[in-house]
């Protein structure tokens, strides 16, 4: 699936939280899909956060 595909989703998902929901509503959907992509893209190897969380360190 293309990335343009995905936007359009995410974009249609947060439309309908707004439209049956608060503002605040929306935006807790929007964190959700937020995380589940982050944690879609670490899952898939696209992105290393090794730096991040303390990885292994090599000694000189």
């Amino acid at each position: 699936m293309s990335m343009t595909h995905v936007g359009t989703l995410v974009g249609l998902v947060l439309g309908l939280a707004l439209a049956f929901g608060s503002f605040g509503q929306m935006l807790i959907v929007a964190l959700g899909a937020a995380l589940g992509f982050g944690v879609s893209k670490v899952l898939a190897g696209q992105l290393d956060l090794t730096p991040y969380i303390g990885g292994q360190r090599t000694k000189r």
